[in-house]
């Protein structure tokens, strides 16, 4: 991966910060099968012990052994199960967690053990489920599959990775002062290596679909779209940035990143008014300004078409701890 690329990975997700981190440990024997109906947010899970099998919608089931690492980076709906072709009813794994939640989803880290006590071996899974409900193109590369595996038997760094992995979810379980803030912090560190070593190992020719990473051009404009982002944008400005004409820009960019340009930098201006909106005593003119719009009215107007809520009652949403669905 050329330089250039990993900086605009580095702005591009920039914004993609956990609201709060969901850890949870699960200790799975004998013939199993679970069903996620999917998460918001990205979901990373650890192997440890007896392998299991991962299989997302219409895709064909993939094993995951020990301290392997497997995340589907927007929660994609997936089946969890000791069979590669479960033969055993398959169960959902909500209905499951949910018997062993304490308060609040997230409050509290979830252990549970699921099948015959006497089964041996067992698989163990440390999960970690980072709330992000802001993800959407502007927020995490487009050309991301569903399911990412990084193997631990081909990679020092996937092993490093495993090691994080389990250190961090180890930590909550004890929930020593501190652990939420540290989980989700970990945890968005955590995401940014794996994708980072996704990108970095596996060639454009083999992702699910074009990206707008590798081409010079369009990394060029999309780095300074998040550099600047109060900047007032013209698609002739940007096409001027990327070295192309406007229209051949234009084309390049949809074909590349799945949306127009001024479509991709207004989600980036909404998710960055997202994140500086949940930080304490910010200034809806303030984050209106950074964001590039002129008037705190036509910044609530954006907004509110993109949240269902205006700018302040979001505000108010974030405080009182209800986390706004995107």
């Amino acid at each position: 991966m050329n330089a250039g690329h990993q900086d605009v990975v580095s702005q591009v997700l920039a914004t993609c910060k956990a609201d709060r981190a969901v850890t949870a440990a699960f200790t799975l024997r004998g013939d199993w099968a679970l069903r996620s109906a999917g998460t918001e947010g990205a979901l990373i899970r650890l192997c440890k012990g007896d392998p299991y099998w991962i299989r997302t919608d219409g895709a064909e089931p993939v094993e995951v052994r020990e301290n392997d690492i497997a995340m589907l980076p927007r929660g994609t709906p997936h089946t969890l199960s000791a069979q590669a072709w479960p033969r055993v009813t398959v169960r959902p794994l909500g209905e499951l967690v949910a018997d062993h939640m304490v308060g609040r989803h997230g409050d509290h880290p979830i252990e549970l053990a699921y099948g015959p006590e006497d089964a041996q071996p067992a698989t163990l899974l440390y999960a970690l489920h980072l709330w992000l409900p802001l993800s959407d193109a502007a927020t995490m590369p487009g050309e991301l599959p569903p399911l990412i595996v990084l193997r631990a038997d081909e990679s020092p760094v996937a092993m490093s990775l495993a090691a994080a992995m389990e250190s961090i979810v180890r930590d909550s379980l004890a929930q020593r002062p501190g652990w939420r803030l540290s989980a989700s912090r970990l945890g968005d560190l955590l995401l940014v290596h794996i994708l980072g070593q996704y990108l970095d190992t596996v060639p454009p020719a083999q992702r699910p679909g074009p990206s707008g990473l590798d081409d010079p051009g369009i990394a060029r404009a999309m780095a300074r779209m998040h550099e600047a982002p109060q900047q007032a944008w013209t698609v002739a400005a940007l096409a001027s940035v990327a070295l192309m004409s406007r229209t051949v820009f234009c084309e390049r960019f949809r074909h590349l990143v799945g949306m127009a340009p001024m479509q991709y930098l207004a989600a980036h201006r909404m998710n960055l008014a997202a994140e500086l909106l949940r930080q304490p005593h910010a200034r809806i003119a303030d984050v209106a300004a950074a964001t590039g719009y002129g008037s705190d009215k036509a910044f609530d107007r954006s907004f509110r078409r993109w949240m269902g809520v205006s700018a302040s009652q979001y505000q108010r949403q974030c405080r009182d701890g209800a986390m706004p669905a995107a």
